[in-house]
């Protein structure tokens, strides 16, 4: 185990960086406005989440939001001024179209689909699109006063950064449409009765169970963690069939690495495995 976490440069105060025991934790740092996405922290969140999630080094990603919130989502104040979300009216409906899919691609479409295993720790609130970051990663921990809402129809918008795509995912189809259409507020505790989150555990305690549980995944087999991602992508999209097959072409590559050979001979030694040693 690492002694002291490695400080990340992101280039802005507004997204702070760590990298320790092999988990790279990237923390929302606007708690005065908490955590809302903004011209400054939503870019450097985009080039940080593909450079780290890329990174050999990195063995897992943790998102959290410093103070008492994950994200509020995006800045409420700045919209309503052109034909799309940002402040430039000159654009056409098409070119503001066009910008907030390349904008959406590069935040939750990199973040869903990364090789190593994320976790969203959520101090507090998550709205809007800042629920849709937490919703793309794999798993998503809450403190116990934590709340979450979709937020759009309160606003009179309809969902983006793959929300609802995501959010279906999750809870079905049901619950999905019952979140959406009224934006009400859900508390932690029926977050993980429907299966938004995965767990919740007290205020206190929260950013500490989710680098252990980061740690735990980061000292895993990874390329096997990577594989078996595929594998989950894979059965949400595929018939049973298709499916099997490429179960059966991932184990064959998974059996031929390194870490299947040391989990074999740590087993027959009985001592833990030693991964990437």
């Amino acid at each position: 185990m690492e002694a002291a976490g490695k400080a990340i440069d992101t280039g802005t105060e507004l997204l702070l960086g760590e990298l320790r025991d092999g988990v790279a934790t990237l923390t929302l740092n606007r708690p005065e406005a908490r955590n809302a996405l903004s011209d400054e922290l939503t870019p450097a969140l985009r080039r940080m989440v593909l450079r780290l999630g890329n990174d050999p080094a990195v063995g897992a990603l943790v998102l959290t939001g410093a103070g008492t919130a994950f994200c509020a989502g995006g800045d409420v104040k700045g919209m309503g001024s052109g034909p799309g979300p940002g402040r430039n009216t000159e654009r056409t409906t098409g070119e503001a179209v066009l910008e907030l899919q390349q904008r959406q691609r590069t935040l939750t479409g990199v973040l869903v689909s990364l090789p190593v295993p994320t976790i969203a720790a959520l101090p507090g609130a998550a709205a809007g699109a800042g629920l849709a970051i937490a919703l793309a990663c794999d798993i998503r921990f809450a403190a116990a006063s934590a709340f979450v809402t979709t937020g759009y129809a309160r606003i009179g918008l309809t969902g983006d950064y793959g929300i609802n795509w995501l959010l279906t995912r999750l809870v079905g189809t049901a619950r999905a449409r019952e979140l959406m259409f009224t934006a009400d507020r859900v508390d932690a505790e029926t977050c993980a009765r429907i299966g938004l989150v995965n767990r919740v555990f007290p205020d206190e305690s929260l950013r500490s169970e989710a680098a252990a549980f980061a740690a735990r995944l980061a000292a895993g087999p990874r390329e096997a963690l990577a594989l078996i991602k595929r594998n989950l992508e894979r059965a949400l999209t595929s018939d049973f069939l298709p499916a099997l097959d490429q179960e059966a072409e991932l184990l064959v590559r998974a059996a031929g690495t390194e870490d299947h050979r040391e989990a074999v001979r740590a087993f027959i030694e009985k001592r833990p495995p030693q991964f990437g040693a």
